[in-house]
């Protein structure tokens, strides 16, 4: 009861601190705004008051959709990397252990290629080739006769390396001065420009899979066990895995398809949660979703105010997710 009660605790502590950083991104930065402004703002947009200032425009128009993007993609990387950690059995795998984040980033850089610009079309290769690349993942483990969690990760292996071959591919024959920046810097990650647009399309697939896999956490518990003790449960470990893996697949590719690769979050974020709250997944799904919408939003924050020049934040997130995850991984060993 202890325990029961000291997740909880976590759990709803981890919530209070996501709706304080929120509010906090709303009104610090390097335009700041009174928190009784933001407030005003907040409140004028929901009853449709006519607002026209600048103020409007940074917490409104410019602050708002990213703070949303983020705590999407900062909770969907999460719980996405949880989910497969458990699927997996394997503390170290990560969402982009199929492919994905290879594919849409393969998607994303053919689409600036053939487009000269990020824009509508990028974003759908880039979902449309995260997408591919896991179905290519799957098929390829079904060579051998008997499917396996080890031809899984090792078919995501080839398939990450085929894509990322390509991806240098197309950055050997795009455009040295306008192409070749723009696909490099779409690739470290950012959630510079981010607007409603991008909030819209993201924001139904992110929810919905963040849903399939919390309403999937009790058989996440099962899976952890083995296949065959959890076919003796009445679980079929084949199909939970391909719904799992489907899940967390769109939560993915949809988070890269507006903000670019963003590594560590689905790595780090669940092995922290799980050294606090256990591993049980019916409170570790939830930690896990809180948590790294809150790591995301501190990143974010950084790199925001950090340089006069916005840091891209694929780069902060390995920065301070490689050596994190020693000292994680360390103490783990230790346990």
């Amino acid at each position: 009861m202890k325990q029961l009660s000291k997740n909880s605790s976590f759990i709803i502590l981890l919530a209070i601190f996501l709706v304080v950083f929120a509010f906090g991104s709303l009104f610090l930065g390097r335009y700041y705004v009174e928190p009784g402004q933001v407030i005003h703002l907040l409140w004028s947009g929901l009853t449709g008051a006519p607002l026209d200032s600048v103020d409007k425009t940074v917490v409104l128009d410019i602050r708002l959709p990213r703070l949303l993007i983020v705590i999407l993609v900062g909770a969907g990387l999460s719980i996405s990397g949880t989910a497969f950690q458990g699927c997996f059995h394997n503390p170290l795998v990560s969402p982009d252990v199929l492919g994905v984040s290879a594919g849409a980033g393969f998607g994303a850089a053919l689409g600036i290629l053939l487009t000269n610009g990020v824009n509508g079309i990028t974003a759908a290769m880039a979902f449309f080739f995260g997408i591919l690349s896991v179905v290519l993942s799957l098929l390829l483990s079904r060579i051998k006769s008997e499917s396996s969690i080890l031809a899984l990760v090792l078919s995501g292996i080839i398939v990450s390396a085929v894509f990322n071959a390509l991806i240098s591919l197309v950055k050997f024959v795009a455009d040295t001065d306008s192409q070749l920046p723009a696909i490099t810097f779409w690739l470290m990650g950012s959630f510079s420009n981010t607007t409603y647009n991008e909030l819209g399309k993201i924001v139904i697939p992110i929810l919905a899979g963040i849903t399939v896999l919390i309403a999937m956490r009790w058989r996440i518990n099962v899976l952890t066990l083995g296949d065959e003790e959890a076919t003796t449960m009445g679980v079929n470990p084949r199909k939970m895995r391909f719904i799992i893996i489907a899940a967390a697949t769109i939560i993915t590719a949809a988070s890269v398809m507006v903000a670019g690769i963003i590594g560590w979050v689905g790595l780090i974020i669940p092995n922290l949660c799980r050294m606090i709250v256990g591993s049980d997944h019916k409170y570790l799904m939830p930690a896990s979703c809180l948590c790294g919408a809150v790591f995301l939003l501190i990143v974010d924050f950084i790199a925001r105010v950090l340089t006069p020049s916005e840091i891209p934040i694929g780069i902060l997130t390995a920065i301070i997710g490689a050596p994190f995850f020693a000292l994680v991984y360390k103490k783990t060993e230790g346990c």
